[in-house]
């Protein structure tokens, strides 16, 4: 009868001898083509045909917990700590007889374990580069010395043999708002606001210089922005547009001719004739005074409203003459001067259409009186329409008033004529301005 025998002696540094000794099963020959069964540890090859050591470290899944690595040895497998290492003894020399082979996880290296054989030195295994690690796919295996570790990454933290992400946010990292995202986080602001260096803090963000919508003004506040329009402008319902205001749609009294709207402001204007005083009143010129008139020789320009007139400069009619003063006189020595106004005096004005009534339009006023005289003033001519009345003020003066709304453009000529009576001298004459009326356009 003939034994294979197969011995594999494993010591441990841990200044632990471990002998294991092999199970053996002695057969006949003729046993042998029909045994198949073998002891704990081991498993029947059939290709071999003979036993066969079993690698717990294989097939039994999560053989070693924690930390601790999981060892094969002939029948059995240890979990010792990762930093321990075995070293596998030769074969006995005195053993003659042929073994039954036994295989085994580990080739026999003379270097501790993480270290292989280079030369007649041992260097250092990196089992995270040859992938010869048992980090779980959460965690970073990192190389050291002899062995190696699993770290989780930044960000994450263990539980268990896993890496959770660490929810930052719970710790009120961000003054606003916190966004966790696997392995980190990130800190926003609320609108109107952007992160400071520190990206965490937030701080105010000028939106008038990063590109505010505002058409014309911005004004930056805490948090927001406002927009603000010109003078002459509204805020237009979005809150950034400016829109025109129409100033000449709100009160007629903002000129007094003309109002006409300009983007952002209104400007007054004038009719022809009229020139612009200030900003909103409008004033007779003056062509007479300018000297922009075509009166020609022999003729006098009379200034009215928005215009001008030629007029003879001698308008004495028979049997009148004209004396200073721009006067015209009947001399007493012509008999058809005794019915007459012993002189007229030419004056010129001007008034506008549609003038309220009643209105003093003209005060006559006596230039010379006489002691005991009286003095009565009426319209001689030009009012056939009675359109002007007189009233007398007292013994040397009256006025002309408009009694009936007159419109232009027209031209009257009154004689306004005062009458004096002297009793004690058994004496009376009279004398006529002559008023020459010029009714303009309407009134502004």
């Amino acid at each position: 009868m003939s034994c294979t025998l197969t011995m594999k002696a494993t010591y441990v540094l841990l200044c632990v001898g471990l002998v294991v000794l092999p199970a053996t099963i002695c057969q006949s020959p003729a046993e042998r083509d029909s045994y198949t069964e073998c002891t704990d540890g081991y498993e029947w090859d059939v290709q071999t045909q003979l036993c066969r050591d079993i690698n717990e470290c294989e097939t039994i899944q999560q053989a070693c917990q924690g930390e601790m690595k999981c060892f094969n040895h002939n029948g059995g497998y240890l979990c010792l700590p990762r930093s321990a290492s075995v070293i596998t003894a030769p074969e006995s020399s005195s053993q003659s007889e042929p073994s039954v082979p036994v295989e085994s996880n580990e080739a026999f290296n003379p270097c501790p374990v993480g270290y292989r054989a280079q030369g007649d030195t041992c260097v250092d295994i990196d089992e995270c580069e040859l992938d010869t690690h048992d980090c779980q796919p959460s965690q970073e295996c990192i190389n050291t010395v002899g062995t190696y570790t699993c770290q989780c990454p930044d960000g994450y933290s263990k539980i268990g043999i896993e890496c959770v992400d660490i929810d930052e946010c719970r710790y009120r990292y961000c003054q606003h708002r916190c966004v966790n995202v696997p392995g980190s986080f990130s800190c926003e602001c609320e609108p109107g606001f952007q992160l400071a260096g520190n990206n965490r803090s937030c701080v105010d963000a000028n939106e008038c210089e990063m590109g505010a919508p505002c058409q014309q003004r911005c004004y930056n506040s805490f948090g927001t922005f406002l927009c603000r329009c010109d003078q002459g402008y509204d805020l237009g319902p979005d809150g950034y547009s400016c829109n025109d205001i129409d100033e000449c749609s709100y009160s007629s009294f903002l000129c007094q001719f003309q109002c006409v709207n300009e983007p952002g402001r209104f400007s007054c204007v004038c009719p022809e004739g009229y020139e612009l005083v200030g900003t909103r009143l409008c004033q007779d010129v003056n062509e007479c005074e300018t000297g922009v008139h075509q009166c020609g020789e022999g003729q006098v320009c009379v200034n009215i409203h928005g215009g001008h007139k030629c007029v003879s400069s001698n308008r004495c009619q028979e049997p009148y003459i004209q004396v200073p003063e721009n006067r015209c006189a009947c001399p007493v020595v012509k008999p058809e001067c005794r019915d007459l106004p012993f002189s007229i005096v030419h004056r010129y004005m001007s008034i506008t259409s549609e003038r309220s009534v009643p209105s003093d339009v003209f005060q006559i006023q006596a230039t010379s009186v006489y002691p005991g005289s009286y003095n009565s003033f009426r319209i001689r001519s030009g009012d056939e329409n009675e359109e002007f009345y007189i009233r007398q003020i007292n013994n040397i003066s009256a006025m002309l008033v408009l009694a009936r709304a007159v419109t232009g453009p027209k031209e009257y000529v009154l004689d306004l004529e005062m009458v004096s009576v002297n009793p004690l001298m058994n004496y009376q004459t009279s004398s006529v301005l002559r008023l020459s009326i010029y009714v303009g356009p309407h009134a502004f």
